[in-house]
């Protein structure tokens, strides 16, 4: 649920709030603004990769956990069937509360992403490969 919240932030967000922020060197800015920029690619990968990944893997344990807790209950169809639906209504739900929450704060929602975009960037620091060079040379 929250990477869907991040991938519609990115798509809602406009840039003059970000671009404001950059100017007045914000940590997290410019993170931000490669965010918003590159909506297409981050909503593609945080909605549909990273969501659909947490999906399955959400529904699947449910199932393993109610299967384990209720192996030798005559009635484990039925909590089964309650606990998947439990879990399918909080997926549902979360995304669709999520949606909205990112709609009308994304300008926030991204600079919280750009702010641990920044931190990990500064936690583990990497160069560019300079651009026109090949083979090392």
């Amino acid at each position: 649920v929250v990477f869907d919240i991040i991938g519609v932030a990115a798509t809602a967000a406009k840039m003059p709030p970000l671009n404001a922020r950059a100017a007045k060197k914000v940590v997290g800015a410019k993170q931000a603004i490669n965010l918003a920029r590159n909506s297409e690619q981050v909503a593609s990968f945080c909605n549909d990769v990273v969501g659909d990944i947490c999906g399955i893997i959400s529904g699947s344990a449910a199932a393993a956990i109610v299967f384990n807790l209720f192996v030798n209950n005559p009635n484990q169809r039925y909590i089964n069937i309650i606990t998947m639906a439990f879990v399918a209504s909080l997926t549902v739900g979360g995304k669709g509360f999520g949606k909205s929450l990112a709609i009308n704060y994304s300008t926030e929602i991204l600079m919280i992403v750009g702010k641990i975009i920044n931190f990990a960037q500064k936690l583990f620091p990497f160069r560019k490969a300079k651009e026109g060079r090949s083979n090392g040379k």
